[in-house]
This record gives structure tokens, sequence and C-alpha cells, in this order.
């Protein structure tokens, strides 16, 4: 379990304000490598590199806990996203070969697009029921394809802590396509970065990989979904929020 951080304040913004300069120098060389590198694979070993970096620099190296990857069949990773700082953790843990899925939002930020885009990241609109309904095409051709995709399932993340509900679309992809699930528990970035906070503070991060979940297994996406769920909240230290906004009046 990870503590809260209890470093004094001065600490906490000079170490802060530290991170934000190692971020720099990681981020610099992955930047050049981005416009210059042929081959998104290339690209995605120099941010995965970059993002190893900037965690070894401000003392916060990843550790990776449970069962290996699949090495020889594709895959799904799910999820839960509590901090700005998780697509960086996942960058840093998991193999180059994933594909990334984010909102559509994030192309009109400039910097932020750019290099989403230059990894190969899968943008998907999640507005009306047809643009849905074309990017889960696209992700279930990508995933049939042989595409390893990674997803944060509940789309966005608050300062309260839990597991906010998913939405259905990586599971659907995964059912569709037949590739196994596997649920991955980030912990410690809330507490690193909180949400709506720009100066991270002291504090160890951790992956946990959780037993993959052969889709045909269930009878159903949203089994697939729930058992999911089950196992991220099994490792995740923080409540159900779809437990308990189911339970409002």
């Amino acid at each position: 379990m990870h503590g809260r951080a209890t470093s004094p304040l001065p600490i906490r913004i000079a170490y802060g304000c530290y991170a934000w300069i190692a971020l720099l120098i990681a981020s610099t060389p992955v930047a050049l490598a981005l416009l210059l590198v042929p081959g998104v694979r290339n690209r995605r070993r120099a941010a995965r590199l970059g993002a190893r970096a900037f965690f070894f620099l401000i003392g916060s190296r990843i550790r990776v806990a449970g069962p290996e990857l699949p090495a020889d069949a594709s895959c799904v990773i799910v999820a839960n996203h509590a901090s700005y700082l998780d697509g960086i953790v996942l960058t840093a843990a998991l193999p180059a070969r994933f594909t990334f899925v984010i909102k559509h939002e994030m192309t009109a930020v400039p910097l932020a697009g750019f290099v989403l885009r230059r990894l190969g990241s899968e943008f998907v609109k999640r507005g009306d029921a047809p643009q849905r309904q074309r990017s889960a095409r696209r992700l279930i051709t990508a995933a049939l394809g042989g595409a390893d995709l990674a997803f944060f399932p509940e789309g966005t993340f608050e300062a309260e802590p839990g597991l906010k509900p998913f939405r259905a679309g990586a599971f659907r992809s995964a059912w569709r396509s037949g590739l196994a699930v596997v649920p991955v528990v980030i912990l410690g970035s809330r507490r690193k970065l909180p949400a709506y906070g720009w100066l991270a503070s002291p504090g160890p991060l951790s992956v946990r990989v959780c037993s993959p979940l052969p889709p045909r297994e269930y009878a159903s996406a949203s089994g697939l979904m729930r058992a999911a769920r089950q196992a991220i909240l099994e490792h995740l230290d923080e409540p159900d929020l779809a437990v308990s906004e189911a339970s409002e009046p």
C-alpha cells in the first residue's frame, strides 16, 4: 500500500519544481526522436526510454508486479485512471508495441496532440451514437489486425479517490475480436500528482498486472467488463464509485 505524502510543504514545492525540470530534461530528446525517427515502433521505444528516465530522475522508478504480459498474442490493457501521470506511467511500464486509445478531445491540445499522433495513438469520439460506432469498428479492425490496445476505461479522472464507472468500448472491442483483456492497476499516481494539481509530490509509483481474462469465458462484453473491474478493485485500495452512484437516490 502506498502511504500518503507527509513531506513538509517547502520540500514538496522544491520537489515539484524539480520534477518539471526533470520532465524537460527527459522529454527533449524524446521530442527530437518523435520528429526525426521513422517508424511508430521506434518512436514508441524512444518515448518508453524517456518515460523511464523521467521517473528515474525524480526518484520514482516504476515497480511492475504480476504475471508477464502475453508475448505471443495481442491483448487489450485496461487500467485505472487517477492522474495526468498515468499515461507516462504506462508508457514506462508497458512494452513499446501498445497503441493507446485516447479521447478525441486530446487532438486539440497542441503539444499533447502532436506527441500522441506521432506515437500512433487511436483517437475515439464519444459524442453521438454514430461516432461511437465508427470508433468501435475502427478499434475492432485494429485488434483483429494484431494491434495491442491500451485503454483508460473510466475516460477521465477526478480528485475524489475511487474507481469511476467504465465505458464499454474497450470490452466490446476485446469481446468481438477475441483478444484477452489484461487489467492493470496503477498505484501511487493520485497522491503523487492529484487532479487539479501542478506540482508532484515525493512518493512511490507501481503497476500491478493482473491475470489475462479470456473473452470467450464470458457471455457478453458486460460480463467481461465486470470481471476486469473486480480485478482492478482487488488491488486498488480505493472505493468503487460505480456502486456509490448506483446507490444514490
